[in-house]
This record gives C-alpha cells, structure tokens and sequence, in this order.
C-alpha cells in the first residue's frame, strides 16, 4: 500500500510520502530540489505521518529515508531568512525539537536510510533515529558555525549518541565527516556500498518484524527514559520494567517457545 502526504509542492507532488509493506512504513522526504531541507510544512508533515503511526498495528517499523543526492540539509534557510522574527523562530525550532521527540517516544524502532550527506538538523534527524545505515557516499555535518549559527539543536541528539569529544569536534569545526567515521563515532551502525543500502535496511526490519512488537515498544521506551537518570534509579526503574515484562503474554509465549525449541507464536500482549 503506498499513500501520498497531504501537503505537496506546486507541481501537485507530495513532500512526504510514506509506503508500507510486510509490517514496514518508509517515509521518504520528497523536496530534493531543495536538498530536502526541513521546511515548516515538511515538520508538519513529518508530525502528522508520526502521529498515525504511534497506534498503527500494522507497522512494527519505520524507515525515514530520501529521495535525490541528499538525504537532508537541515533548516530550510531561505525560510529562516524570509521571516526575521523571535516568534517564527521559537515555532520552528519547537516544531522540529517536537518532530525530534516523537521520533524517540515512537513505539516503533526508527532506521535512518541514509543516502547522502545530512547536515545541522539533517544530522540531528540521523542521530535521533534508533538506527541508522548509511551509504559508503554519506557525509555527516554540523556547518552552523560557519554562517554564524551554532548548531544547537542538532547538538541535542548528536551529544547523546557520540563521544563529548567527537560532538565538540563537530559543533566548534563544523567539519564534515565520512561514513566510516560517522560509525566508529557511533553516529551510524552500518556503512555499505550505494547499491547495498536497501538490503542493509531490510536486514534490520526483518529482524525487527520478527519480534514482539509489545515487547519492542517496552524496551525502546525504558532505553531512553532510562539514559537520563542516576545509576541507581535507573536500575529501580529497569528492574520494575522487566518485572512488568515477565508478566506479559509474549515474554511467557517467547520463553515456553525457547524452552521448547519452536518458532513464538506473539500476541502483543
């Protein structure tokens, strides 16, 4: 089943589109004449689609990819500059800081398929995704710095998944980096050829597809709540998470199918 998104460029042609196939939502941005800069009405869009996944059923994935050389600029900037004003601003950036969260709090894994460069909140829609896969061709950047605006809010997300010292040399350099280094920063879990991208995603929602969705969703949600707090809360919180999992109908199915070395049969309960 493949559905356009409702906003569309002047040529009738959807920003977002979203195709959903074997338990599989891809939501791929569609502005590559504008190097799919995230525009006001792209984060709507973007908003809207996460919102109908959240109780979708159906998808037990997403994957956020892009169409043309690049997978994502960051702020639309002639956007940015076309309305010089604090309250523009503060809704932009609260609109895409909440594009970012719903990401996180999504009861579904995300994969970024990640095609060509991402740069400022480009980069920041990779680092917030739960994977990411990218083509041996990828470039990763934070540039604010050099027009003089520092990358803050991508900042967010890449500090939490890289290395202080790999975030700063980022942020303050605003250099770009290639795929592999993107990985062994911990940016990217795999870099394959151009032509080994679609396989690469697929091997992960296959993976992901397999499992209890139920189960999935519990434990994406106890990973990042858990990462922001103290040692010590953060086990009392793990520890009331996993006995709340032992008691659901999956964890049992799962451990009777293991005991008795057959295929689980899940419920989502």
């Amino acid at each position: 089943m493949t559905a356009r998104a409702r906003a569309a460029t002047s040529t009738n042609e959807a920003i977002l589109l979203r195709e959903d196939a074997q338990g599989v939502a891809r939501l791929t941005l569609n502005r590559p004449d504008t190097r799919n800069s995230l525009s006001s009405e792209l984060l709507q869009e973007l908003q809207a689609a996460l919102d109908a996944l959240k109780d979708d059923a159906s998808v037990q994935a997403v994957v956020l990819a892009a169409n043309g050389p690049v997978f994502c600029s960051g702020h639309d900037l002639n956007e940015l500059r076309a309305k010089p004003e604090r309250r523009f601003y503060q809704d932009i950036f609260a609109q895409c800081s909440r594009v970012m969260t719903s990401i996180t709090k999504l009861p579904k894994p995300v994969i970024a398929r990640v095609q060509g460069s991402a740069a400022a909140a480009g980069c920041q829609l990779v680092a917030t995704c739960d994977l990411a896969v990218a083509s041996s061709e990828a470039r990763f950047c934070t540039p604010g710095v050099h027009i003089g605006l520092f990358c803050s809010t991508p900042m967010v997300a890449l500090s939490r998944n890289v290395g202080r010292k790999q975030a700063m040399e980022m942020l303050l350099t605003g250099d770009a980096i290639g795929a592999e280094q993107a990985a062994a920063f911990g940016l990217v879990n795999r870099v394959v050829p151009p032509g080994g991208l679609d396989e690469a995603v697929a091997e992960f929602t296959r993976k992901i597809t397999s499992k209890s969705p139920m189960i999935l969703a519990i434990g994406k949600e106890a990973f990042y709540r858990q990462l922001e707090m103290g040692l010590e809360e953060a086990y009392a919180y793990a520890s009331e998470v996993m006995t709340e999992n032992m008691l659901a109908r999956d964890a049992a199915e799962g451990i009777d199918a293991f005991l008795e070395k057959r295929t689980p049969v899940w419920e989502g309960r």
